[in-house]
């Protein structure tokens, strides 16, 4: 392994020791297996339903059907009468009937409380051999499901095939099933081959609304997700899947989830056969997230909506435990992602979230997010490769539209070092639109893109708007896989000092970290800016003493004209002489600008204002070096070499992404100018023995 290499993963190895053990916490699950991929996409059956699931209470019956249709109605009439006959109350007794592949349950409008499923356990079920998770629910294997099927949910589809269930109302609202934060999970379909779920609202669980686990084959048509703690959509470990025309809010964590979705193109480029997992026509909003996809791999995800959420989209390999990792091949096109400006941590700072769940208000409109975000972002790619963002609409976001960053594989429990960097790479951006309403009005995003810097391969093309970071690289028009991209190992340093700082949330303990502007921060209270201004005082106080000390070496020291008493510094070595005097007051006029600059930079994350202090620092080096040469030959060519460094640096962030080195400058200039500091005191300190040398050569000068 090449030294620059090793000493990259050395560093990120050593920055995972601070990173918290909340980031450590998502979704738990039992052990799982992707399907073979020999199923298919379900289609909607059409004939009579199989069974029938209905209440008793004609006048409400007819209350909640008085307005649709007239075929419609006359239908669930006819079907209500016959449910009376020999139908089920509850849409787990419908279930346990299904015998066969291929049978359909149609569920009359009405709401339905499952009563019969919402006790406590009692007996054996109480006392189930298995591990609790970190979020405080026991980790269940299938056969612990089939044999306590209303531990965890409400209701239970454990193992049935090709089975169809569908609300015969006019739309979702028509048939609800109702949780009331009893269970974990309203619905759960478990090895459940060609599932088919319709025209139905699930909600008000402690956990996800519907669940699809281990399943080849499912279709959610036109089902409506809320008020849960975690997620309204969770499918996992599943193959061959679509969501069509759903809607999901007030989730504290994703809207939909479709996570560790079959890995089916691992180890490919960007052209692939097929897609796991298709999500299309849905909306997503008032979530903490409207999309989250920890191992989100092989998604179609096209002409949704994502909006008023935190964060609109989220894709990661953050989390351990979760198959396929890293996550790999989503596909975004034609989305519209907007106003995600969403703030729920809030409810957090309040004590609202330390609530039971049945008293947080989720249906006034209160979200417990249990999540650390940035709120305000469009999209977020925690460690994502090969995914493709093309010809989406995103705007109105107070952060950024896109926000891309590498994550170290020790995070989801790799130890292999050849593996600390294997993320973030052939991410493209084509074609998207930024700052601009589907209106047409202007509606920007405070930065199109963040980008830490990290990964190879990334690339943007043919995006209208996007302007911030100034240098993004291209994609290759014939050859995808080598588009763009840095190679860069490690982000740049102070955006990887945030990303652990911020890392430190925890919901459970309703820990907000300090310093980090997700969670409040403005100003001079974010880390980076603290960094800058830290930075700044340092160097700052270094330049006064620099132009201190030269102007010393324009006053006489006491000699006569033509001894050479003059030609120094007075109050110490001799370092700069008087020919300098003036180019390093022009370097640090410029070198205290650049470093207040830096401040206001760091203050309005502007990348642009970065480089330019960049450039102003990079002068003051340069003035300054040019000003020592003569006492100080070797300091004044190092602080030459520095300043050419934050140069190249600027260079980098303002004008073209220097492909070619595995750390980007800023790494290379920040361990520079540590150094450089260093020796600056070591230069300016007065030495006493010289000093009393000179003092008796100085007596002999007439006076």
């Amino acid at each position: 392994m090449p030294p620059m290499r090793k000493f990259a993963f050395v560093v990120v190895l050593a920055a995972g020791l601070l990173l918290p053990g909340a980031a450590a916490l998502a979704h738990e699950e039992r052990p799982v297996t992707f399907p073979d991929g020999t199923g298919s996409v379900p289609v909607l059956r059409t004939g009579e339903p199989d069974l029938l699931v209905c209440k008793t209470d004609k006048a409400d019956f007819e209350r909640r059907i008085a307005n649709f249709p007239a075929e419609l109605k006359a239908r669930n009439l006819d079907l209500f009468a016959k449910c009376q006959q020999k139908g089920v109350r509850h849409l787990q007794e419908a279930v346990d009937q299904v015998q066969r592949p291929g049978m359909t349950i149609a569920i009359l409008p009405g709401l339905y409380r499952e009563e019969p499923s919402q006790p406590a356990p009692t007996g054996a079920c109480a006392r189930l051999p298995a591990r609790w998770s970190d979020w405080g629910y026991q980790i269940l294997s299938f056969e612990q499901q089939v044999q306590c099927p209303h531990n965890q949910n409400l209701v239970a589809i454990l193992g049935k095939q090709d089975l169809q269930i569908e609300g015969t109302g006019t739309g979702p609202l028509d048939v609800v099933i109702d949780a009331e934060y009893r269970k974990l999970n309203a619905i759960r379909a478990d090895r459940t081959d060609g599932i088919y779920f319709r025209n139905l609202t699930a909600q008000r669980t402690t956990f996800n609304s519907l669940y699809v686990l281990e399943t080849d084959g499912f279709v959610i048509d036109r089902v409506l997700t809320r008020w849960n703690d975690e997620y309204g959509f969770l499918t996992f470990a599943s193959d061959h899947g679509l969501y069509t025309d759903c809607e999901a809010y007030g989730n504290g964590d994703g809207g939909l989830y479709p996570g560790s979705a079959s890995n089916i193109n691992d180890g490919r480029g960007h052209d692939v056969p097929r897609y796991a997992i298709e999500i299309r026509r849905c909306k997503s909003h008032d979530n903490a997230l409207g999309y989250s996809g920890t191992a989100g791999d092989s998604l179609w995800v096209h002409d949704n909506e994502f909006y008023d959420n935190m964060v609109g989209a989220t894709m990661d390999s953050l989390y351990p435990s979760h198959p396929g990792l890293p996550q790999n091949h989503a596909k975004f096109e034609n989305n519209k992602i907007f106003n995600n400006n969403r703030d729920y941590y809030r409810h957090t700072r309040d004590g609202t979230c330390a609530r039971p769940p049945a008293e947080r208000g989720y249906e006034r409109g209160v979200v417990c997010s249990q999540v650390g975000v940035p709120p305000g972002t469009g999209v977020i790619v925690a460690g994502g490769n090969y995914n493709v963002f093309k010809n989406n609409q995103v705007w109105g976001h107070r952060r950024a539209a896109f926000h891309l960053f590498g994550v170290p594989a020790f995070i989801r429990g790799e130890e292999d070092l050849a593996k600390q960097a294997d993320t973030s790479d052939y991410n493209r951006f084509e074609g998207n639109v930024f700052g601009v309403a589907q209106s047409g009005e202007p509606r920007p995003n405070g930065l199109d893109v963040w980008w830490d810097g990290q990964g190879t391969g990334n690339c943007w093309q043919g995006n209208t708007g996007a302007s911030t970071p100034v240098v993004l690289p291209v994609c290759a028009a014939t050859a995808p896989e080598l588009s763009g991209g840095s190679n860069r190992l490690l982000a740049e340093p102070v955006k990887l000092i945030k990303q652990y700082l911020c890392a430190d949330f925890s919901a459970a303990e309703a820990r907000l970290p300090a310093g980090c502007d997700w969670f409040g921060a403005s100003g001079a209270g974010k880390v980076e800016t603290q960094l800058a201004l830290g930075g700044s005082v340092v160097l700052g106080l270094l330049a006064g003493l620099f132009w201190w000390r030269s102007r010393q070496a324009t006053r006489p020291r006491g000699g006569s004209p033509g001894s050479g008493a003059g030609d120094g510094v007075a109050s110490g070595p001799r370092v700069i002489g008087r020919r300098g005097h003036r180019l390093v007051l022009a370097g640090t006029v410029a070198g205290v600008l650049g470093l207040a600059l830096d401040v206001v930079a760091a203050a309005m994350a502007s990348a642009a204002l970065t480089g330019v202090a960049l450039l102003l620092m990079g002068a003051w080096w340069l003035c300054l070096g040019a000003a020592l040469r003569g006492g100080r030959p070797v300091f004044g060519w190092f602080t030459i070499v520095l300043g050419v460094l934050a140069c190249v640096d600027a260079f980098d962030r303002l004008v073209y992404l220097i492909p070619v080195i595995p750390l980007g400058p800023g790494w290379i200039r920040g361990l520079v100018t540590g150094f450089w500091v260093l020796c600056a005191v070591v230069v300016l300190a007065p030495r006493r023995t010289r000093m009393a040398a000179e003092r008796p050569a100085e007596a002999e000068v007439p006076t």
